[in-house]
């Protein structure tokens, strides 16, 4: 149900949803180095001049030392994040409009958080499938923890800070490096060989001063806050690596989720299951649908239980309301040979004209029980606890069946 209020004040109004959360939290990051290193990655992705094979050879080339080369990692971030609030992010055919929307996306999204749990049995977080999962870059997790250990952003300011704070020589002469190399990119306007062999020196520049600096941080205290860089900015890529996945497949897998369980759905028409039975090529299709109506059967919300702890008070509480134990005096050797004749494990064939005494007695021989050198009154009392054992187990086999058919497998 829609909370009313205000709503009046909003529906008019459109959201404007954009990524300024994540680009405020990476702006903390652009100190130093860091801060040169974005704005060249800024001036490669919006300059007109360059070609896109120009651009992706340029960032290759000074993307020799990657956990350095920290100004396209968070501009990669900032752009993906981009992409899925106007979409851009779902693919389209050439030539195509884009038709997906940032509301798709979040509904999408909605829908996978239902399905997995109703056809997986599990949280969609165990599947990767959670909201963070998909939109975690917009929803600043790298700004947040769920334990003691420092956030992805927090961890990475820490590093730089400390990098920078030291003042090598390196570092400046990355920074140096980079405002070259943008500078140039900005004062050209257009394409030559000249041009080429001028940004190859300058990009030639760049790599040079990320090996250097590099070879700085090689020993500590440095190197700990090296080691860092690598393993947040690998957190980063990692998590950007599955929100792409996660939101280019979302519409497939929903619709092959929700294919499978319309599939499923249909095996309720017993005619249409057995057909399915056939047809099918999957082994554990084959085996759900052949199996479908015994598996129903089972179902029975009298032997539902939450916990294992429940199932003794269960079957207790089954067996009284059944009625049970429906003889109780193994002295009434008539009630007793009356329920052996109703009990399922005894062939009673050829015991209507046997007397009670020797219904109990051909009884207890076909459950194994031992007859020899014993009373009548005492095969009674043995036969009739065998028996309302086997109604407390029956209920206990039924609870089982019932709970195998509602797990799922």
């Amino acid at each position: 149900m829609t909370v009313n209020k205000g709503l009046l004040s909003i529906v008019e109004n459109d959201p404007n949803f954009s990524n300024q959360a994540l680009e405020n939290a990476v702006n903390t990051l652009k100190i130093g180095w860091v801060q040169k290193s974005f704005e060249l990655d800024s001036v490669i992705a919006s300059n007109g001049v360059l070609t896109l094979s120009q651009k992706n050879d340029l960032k290759d080339d000074i993307n020799n030392v990657a956990h350095l080369n920290l100004g396209r990692t968070l501009g990669d971030l900032v752009r993906h994040s981009a992409s899925i609030i106007d979409a851009t992010i779902v693919p389209v055919p050439e030539n195509e409009t884009q038709t997906e929307t940032f509301l798709g996306i979040l509904q999408n999204v909605q829908i996978i958080q239902s399905l997995i749990p109703e056809l997986y049995g599990v949280p969609a977080s165990d599947k990767a499938r959670a909201v963070n999962d998909h939109l975690g870059t917009l929803n600043t997790v790298f700004t947040t923890t769920d334990d003691s250990s420092a956030p992805v952003f927090t961890s990475l300011l820490e590093s730089i800070n400390f990098i920078v704070n030291a003042n090598l020589a390196t570092e400046t002469a990355l920074e140096t490096a980079y405002d070259n190399l943008k500078n140039f990119i900005n004062s050209v306007t257009d394409d030559s060989t000249d041009f080429q062999q001028t940004l190859d020196t300058f990009a030639t520049a760049v790599a040079t001063a990320h090996t250097n600096l590099n070879n700085a941080l090689a020993s500590e205290p440095y190197l700990t806050h090296r080691n860092n860089l690598i393993a947040q900015r690998e957190k980063i890529n990692a998590q950007v690596a599955l929100e792409n996945s996660n939101i280019v497949s979302l519409a497939s897998t929903i619709e092959a989720l929700s294919n499978n369980q319309s599939y499923a759905a249909l095996a309720e028409d017993a005619t249409l299951g057995e057909l399915m039975s056939k047809v099918a090529q999957n082994k554990q299709w084959q085996t759900y649908f052949e199996n479908y109506e015994d598996d129903k059967a089972n179902l029975n919300p009298i032997y539902t239980t939450n916990t294992d702890s429940d199932k003794s008070a269960l079957i207790d509480q089954i067996y009284s309301d059944s009625g049970l134990p429906d003889v109780r005096d193994p002295l009434d050797l008539i009630a007793v040979a009356n329920k052996a004749k109703r009990d399922e494990r005894i062939d009673t064939a050829g015991f209507d004209p046997l007397t009670a005494e020797q219904v109990i007695i051909k009884s207890c021989e076909q459950l194994g029980i031992t007859t020899a050198n014993r009373t009548t009154y005492a095969l009674s009392q043995t036969l009739l606890d065998n028996m309302n054992q086997e109604d407390r187990d029956r209920i206990a086999r039924a609870l089982d069946l019932n709970e195998q058919s509602n797990t799922l497998t």
